[in-house]
């Protein structure tokens, strides 16, 4: 069976408990791994590729999940092509005042990975509820194997 790699992180900084708190999760962030790097939106870079590494070395805390995909690799390319693209401020306080103020020219972290997965037909939430997919969201989907956390 062939799988995606997530890779769960809280961060070390103020924002991230905020965001913690604001969506009642353990992780304040969520990237796609791609062998040796991540796939990630951050507030101050945008979507962007850096080293695993680096990803796993400035978090608190991290895990790393399986889930099920028929084509990892399209769910990657599909992150992939977001490369560059800003970070949404609007959608996450749209998810703070459950408004839905998302749009395709931005993301925040986990609605990148959620698209990603939607646009390389591996849908794992309806349509309408990309928008609004936090960390909390992808991690309880239902992982293949054991979780590796750290």
């Amino acid at each position: 069976m062939s799988t995606v790699r997530l890779l769960f992180s809280r961060s070390k900084s103020p924002l991230g408990a905020l965001i913690c708190a604001a969506t009642w999760s353990r992780w304040s962030h969520v990237a796609l791994v791609d062998g040796g790097e991540v796939i990630e939106a951050t507030p101050f870079y945008g979507v962007r590729l850096i080293n695993l590494d680096e990803a796993i070395g400035r978090a608190k805390e991290v895990a790393i999940a399986e889930l099920p995909a028929r084509d990892p690799q399209r769910i990657v390319d599909s992150a992939r092509s977001q490369l560059g693209k800003p970070y949404d401020w609007t959608a996450v306080l749209g998810l703070g005042l459950r408004r839905d103020w998302q749009g395709r020219d931005a993301w925040f972290c986990s609605e990148l990975i959620a698209w990603s997965a939607a646009e390389a037909g591996e849908p794992w939430y309806r349509c309408e509820s990309l928008r609004r997919v936090t960390p909390q969201h992808l991690w309880m989907l239902p992982p293949v194997g054991e979780l590796c956390t750290w």
